[in-house]
């Protein structure tokens, strides 16, 4: 049997929660939505920079791989492809030097190859959430120079 204070004194009926009630449960719910969804989305734009940067250092290992064994890197034109599949006239490649295919970007959009690069003796890169060249924060070129 329910307690007194959950009964009406004159129907007998158990009584539900008042609008008033609700309206607060509800409030308290938004703010706490309100004050976690950021952190949490925050939180994702940095996990996909993180893994732009994990990307690029394992293609460079594998870059590095084909370099050792061909002696050159693969040119602009061969690009990252030349990781996975054997380039027409190279003759010591072992590859494949990467386990799975060459992977898009966290954003979805593919790395940029260019041999020989201005940094270095190639640049790959990644444009970042926006897709362009600079920009800052998330929206930043994330590179291997």
């Amino acid at each position: 049997m329910l307690p007194p204070s959950k009964r009406t004194a004159r129907s007998g009926r158990i009584r539900g929660f008042t609008l008033l009630e609700l309206l607060v449960v509800v409030a308290i719910i938004g703010l706490l939505a309100g004050y976690v969804g950021p952190k949490y989305f925050g939180q994702l734009g940095k996990a996909e920079v993180k893994a732009a940067r994990a990307q690029i250092d394992g293609l460079d290992k594998a870059l590095d791989q084909y370099r050792l064994d061909v002696g050159r890197y693969p040119t602009t034109d061969q690009g990252l492809g030349a990781l996975i599949v054997k380039p027409a006239g190279v003759s010591r490649w072992a590859g494949p030097y990467l386990k799975k295919d060459v992977p898009a970007d966290p954003w979805g959009k593919p790395y940029i190859y260019k041999s020989p690069g201005e940094h270095g003796d190639y640049d790959l890169l990644s444009l970042g959430r926006d897709g362009r060249l600079g920009g800052t924060g998330e929206d930043a070129d994330i590179t291997n120079w």
